[in-house]
C-alpha cells in the first residue's frame, strides 16, 4: 500500500469502530494529538480511540476531504485535510468538522502513520 492508500484504509476502518483493524496501519510509537490530550504508543492511542467511540456512539460518521498532501517522499509523506463528523442523538443529528494532519513514515516495504493531529478551526 501506497501512504495515500493507508490514509484511505485508515479513514474508512476507524467507522467500524474497532481498533484491531487500525493497529497494522498505525506505527508502534506514533504520536496523535488530539483536542483533549497527547497520545503516544498504540495503547494509549487505542484508549483515546475507544473513549471517543463510546462518548459518540455507534451512530458516528468519520470522514476527511480537502485533502492537500503537502509532502511525499520515499521515505515519508504529510497529508492536511478538513476532518468531518456526524452523529444522531435523540433522532436529531449533529456535526461538526476541524482541521487536521497526518504524517507517515515508510519503514521496509510499509507505510505507518506516525503522526496525527486534530484540532478546531481557529477562533
Amino acid at each position: 500500500m501506497s501512504a495515500r492508500d493507508v490514509l484511505e484504509a485508515y479513514t474508512d476502518r476507524i467507522n467500524r469502530q474497532d481498533f484491531d483493524l487500525l493497529i497494522d496501519l498505525i506505527a508502534p510509537d506514533a504520536t496523535f494529538w488530539f483536542s483533549n490530550g497527547t497520545y503516544s504508543g498504540i495503547a494509549a492511542i487505542r484508549a483515546a480511540f475507544e473513549a471517543t467511540w463510546r462518548a459518540m456512539g455507534p451512530s458516528e460518521r468519520y470522514w476527511l476531504d480537502e485533502l492537500e498532501w503537502i509532502a511525499e517522499g520515499d521515505s515519508a509523506a504529510a497529508c492536511t485535510y478538513r476532518f468531518n463528523w456526524e452523529i444522531t442523538v435523540d433522532g436529531k443529528r449533529q456535526s461538526g468538522s476541524g482541521r487536521g494532519t497526518t504524517v507517515l513514515k515508510r519503514l521496509g516495504d510499509r507505510w505507518w502513520i506516525a503522526h496525527e493531529h486534530l484540532s478546531r478551526w481557529p477562533d
